[in-house]
């Protein structure tokens, strides 16, 4: 990795770091969720970066893959909990981070402990080598012991320009993983700790999407769609909020795009047996000693 990628990783840390935490302090109750997405999403710009992906805000047994849609109702109440999800990227290198919040009771600091205290654990034994499967080992042992169960199907990942999952899983489980970590690498790790029995399903579709090939449709509108859509975000996930925003009828196009197989949607996981769900998350780089954790 040279000095001008690495530094653009740590510039998309710092601004991910910021407008998390900012972020957090908002998340109260009666606050509009999309008033918190947009927050993050602006902010972001601001501070000289670009989303990676929408803001996810996942409520309880809800683990994955939700973000406000436009004009959204939905407002935190008490004793939910509130996972934030957010990503950032400088010239296409991402930082993606996560933490999560309880609205105004304190019913889950054990729950979010979990995940995020095995997340302190996991990133101390983080550096070149080392086999995926040994951080997911700490991983699991850290959420059992304090009671809870690992989601055993949802991992971190490895990342790359513009790739948000780049090839690489980070374990959450001692799995059978035979792939290490090298000097040069980016990763995200991000525990997720449940009360439930450690696994998540989604059929439902959220309003996340991403594009999967480029191709000549024939119709103009969809044409000039799918191409400000790529020259927008690549291929990396974009909400229909974005898309709301500059183009009419945005909700019918994209269906449309969707019968057409060129965008994708993302289904909104849950955990199967309705348990609550945790999530803490942090990006490192893997130097030639150790990792730099780039979303402190």
């Amino acid at each position: 990795m040279n000095d001008d990628v690495r530094e653009k990783y740590l510039k998309a840390g710092q601004i991910a770091s910021k407008v998390r935490k900012q972020a957090v302090e908002m998340m109260t109750e009666g606050t509009l969720l999309e008033d918190v997405a947009e927050f993050v999403e602006t902010e972001t710009v601001r501070l000289g970066g670009k989303p990676a992906f929408p803001t996810n805000l996942a409520i309880d047994s809800i683990a994955a893959h939700y973000t406000p849609h436009s004009d959204d109702p939905l407002r935190f109440k008490p004793g939910e909990l509130v996972k934030i999800d957010l990503g950032v990227h400088v010239d296409g290198y991402i930082a993606d981070t996560a933490v999560t919040v309880e609205i105004s009771t304190g019913r889950w600091t054990q729950l979010i402990r979990a995940s995020s205290d095995s997340l302190e654990m996991a990133l101390d034994s983080v550096g070149p080598g080392v086999m995926v499967r040994t951080i997911g080992g700490i991983i699991e042992r850290g959420i059992k012991s304090r009671g809870f169960e690992p989601v055993s199907n949802l991992t971190g990942h490895s990342l790359e320009r513009f790739n948000l999952h780049a090839g690489i899983s980070v374990p959450n489980i001692a799995d059978d993983s035979t792939a290490d970590l090298k000097p040069g690498m980016a990763v995200a790790v991000e525990p997720f700790a449940t009360n439930g029995v450690g696994r998540v399903a989604g059929r439902k579709s959220g309003n996340i999407y991403k594009i999967i090939r480029m191709k000549e449709m024939g119709d103009k509108e969809l044409d000039d769609m799918l191409k400000q859509i790529h020259d927008d975000f690549q291929f990396l996930p974009f909400p229909e909020r974005w898309v709301a925003k500059r183009t009419p009828r945005s909700d019918k196009l994209l269906k449309r795009l969707l019968r057409h197989g060129v965008i994708a949607t993302y289904p909104i996981l849950s955990e199967i047996k309705g348990g609550m769900v945790s999530q803490t998350e942090h990006t490192v780089l893997i130097t030639e000693s150790g990792c730099i954790v780039t979303t402190r």
